[in-house]
């Protein structure tokens, strides 16, 4: 699958380029970058990739399917433009402002007979896989409730306004891996955290609560603006709990200039000091983690555009999380339960 990539943020350098360099049937075939810092960055990472200064030019030199990685506000237009010229997209999160935008999306997308999915690669972080292992092992019992904290001590980082909002960013993620853990939610309660700090009135915090369908029940938060740098999921059943503290594994190896191609016997497994404990009345013992890499994501979608295997993240999951995150927005303005 010949793809490319349209941005080159730190979305598409970090957390899309290297890892479509390592996915197995796929192709890096060109960027679409317009400033001069970003066509050297990519020179830098790729020499002698092609660098084109928007999407049409991308679409005129010929590709199977693009990644739009661009700001919030942008990723609508661009991926419509996409779906038009019949190629398949992976969109970032969130890949529009709101379900019903999304809705537009994945309509038109399927009147094209062109592969729409999301780009929500956390599902196949080393820590929620590993607490998908544990889940699946039985040995909690009756499942009740998960927690998931994921504080970054990063706030410029922040993207700010009406299409932006840690909530919208890094609670797509944090969502949509419980939705993908524990299946859909029926109701939200969520507070959030707010900041006039950066000149544009911009959501920072939040704590969001889903009631899933199975019962059981799972919180999400985060923060951007705490001084707070802290991973931690939690999981209580009738026969026990599990909890672990983790880093940022994937993040931390790329940023530090480290490519998944390079390694990828040993990419995205945790130190053993971040291990989980599993604690049940019989004994108490550390989970070893499973391993993550994002570049599955893009293998599975080349299986999918070929027809010869599943979409990893449909449009109607990423429409499902958005849902979510609507209603979110709607019960911390209003402070009331809101029932999917």
């Amino acid at each position: 699958m010949r793809i490319g990539i349209v941005g080159y943020g730190a979305g598409g350098r970090y957390f899309h380029a290297p890892f479509i360099e390592a996915a197995a049937g796929v192709e890096l075939v060109g960027v679409v970058a317009r400033s001069g810092t970003k066509r050297a960055q990519v020179e830098a990472d790729f020499p002698g990739l092609p660098v084109y200064a928007s999407l049409a030019e991308l679409l005129d030199a010929g590709v199977d399917a693009v990644t739009i990685t661009t700001p919030p506000h942008t990723r609508q237009e661009l991926v419509l433009e996409a779906i038009k010229a019949g190629v398949h997209v992976v969109a970032d999160k969130p890949f529009a402002a709101n379900a019903d935008a999304a809705r537009e999306l994945a309509v038109a997308a399927d009147h094209a007979g062109v592969v729409l999915n999301v780009y929500h690669n956390r599902r196949r972080d080393a820590d929620i896989l590993t607490l998908a292992n544990v889940l699946a092992a039985g040995e909690l019992g009756e499942l009740w409730r998960v927690h998931s904290t994921m504080d970054q001590d990063n706030a410029d980082s922040l993207e700010l306004g009406a299409s932006g909002g840690l909530l919208r960013d890094l609670g797509s993620h944090l969502v949509d891996q419980m939705l993908w853990l524990l299946g859909p939610a029926t109701h939200v309660h969520a507070t959030l955290d707010w900041t006039d700090r950066f000149g544009e009135r911009t959501d920072c915090g939040f704590v969001v609560t889903l009631t899933h369908a199975s019962g059981v029940v799972s919180t999400v938060s985060a923060s951007k603006l705490n001084h707070s740098a802290t991973r931690e999921l939690r999981a209580y059943g009738s026969k026990g709990s599990y909890v672990a503290s983790g880093a940022d594994v994937q993040a931390d190896a790329v940023f530090a200039g480290r490519r998944p191609a390079n390694e990828p016997a040993t990419w995205g497994i945790d130190a053993a000091k971040n291990w989980g404990t599993l604690a049940t009345r019989e004994a108490r013992r550390v989970i070893a983690s499973a391993q993550g890499n994002y570049a599955g994501f893009y293998a599975e979608f080349a299986l999918a555009v070929r027809g010869d295997g599943p979409e990893p993240v449909p449009a109607a999951e990423g429409i499902q999380t958005l849902e979510v995150l609507d209603a979110a927005r709607r019960s911390a303005k209003e402070k009331v339960v809101i029932a999917l």
